[in-house]
């Protein structure tokens, strides 16, 4: 069963070197014991701070894989722990990069839906302190998923995943994230070209 394994926030921004020009970032989030409000602006308690590129609507929540968080754990020789992608929910059996651009997924009280990958940022890689991570977390070709509100609800650690909808075309998240980051065959650029409907219109923009 797909299911939550850690809601995370950012209870205060961290700032360093590592958090580039905006001098703070939200990326440091922490497992919480208790039911967290979800609404169309994002995770109630949570810290965003570079807003032009984390805090639009279809950006509101963040999903990634715990099965992903152990690979890369294996990877960096580190221990790595729920929140330390940046990601508000920690998934277990869901995985993320196959879900389809469109899917609408039941969490808890709240109606969610895919939007698009994640891409990975300076910020990302200062804060894991590890070389060549940004190239590294694009061929793993992985990225966790974003999502929009389409239902505001509360969201609680054990809450399982229910998908209510997948749209026909099958675009997945990683389909979308290879053709972002420039990977894309002829064949793969005429697939995407498909899920234009479901995307918000920021990235349909993009895939035109």
């Amino acid at each position: 069963m797909s299911r939550v394994n850690e809601v995370n926030l950012a209870a205060t921004a961290s700032t360093g070197e590592w958090t580039g020009r905006i001098g703070a970032s939200g990326i440091d989030k922490r497992p919480v014991r208790r039911p967290v409000r979800v609404d169309v602006s994002g995770v109630e308690g949570d810290t965003v701070c570079d807003t032009d590129n984390h805090g639009r609507w279809f950006q509101a929540v963040y999903a990634y894989d715990i099965e992903d968080l152990r690979y890369w754990s294996g990877e960096t020789g580190r221990e790595l722990r729920p929140g330390n992608v940046g990601e508000n929910l920690t998934l277990e059996g869901c995985d993320c990069g196959n879900a389809v651009i469109g899917e609408r997924w039941r969490i808890g009280t709240t109606v969610l839906r895919v939007t698009g990958p994640r891409t990975p940022c300076r910020v990302f890689a200062g804060f894991w302190d590890v070389p060549g991570l940004i190239k590294r977390f694009t061929d793993y070709g992985r990225p966790g998923a974003y999502l929009a509100v389409e239902r505001p609800g509360e969201i609680t650690a054990g809450d399982a995943r229910e998908v209510l909808h997948r749209p026909e075309h099958g675009v997945t998240v990683a389909e979308l994230f290879a053709f972002r980051m420039g990977r894309a065959t002829p064949e793969l650029a005429e697939h995407v070209v498909a899920a234009e409907p479901d995307l918000p219109e920021y990235w349909a923009a993009k895939v035109r």
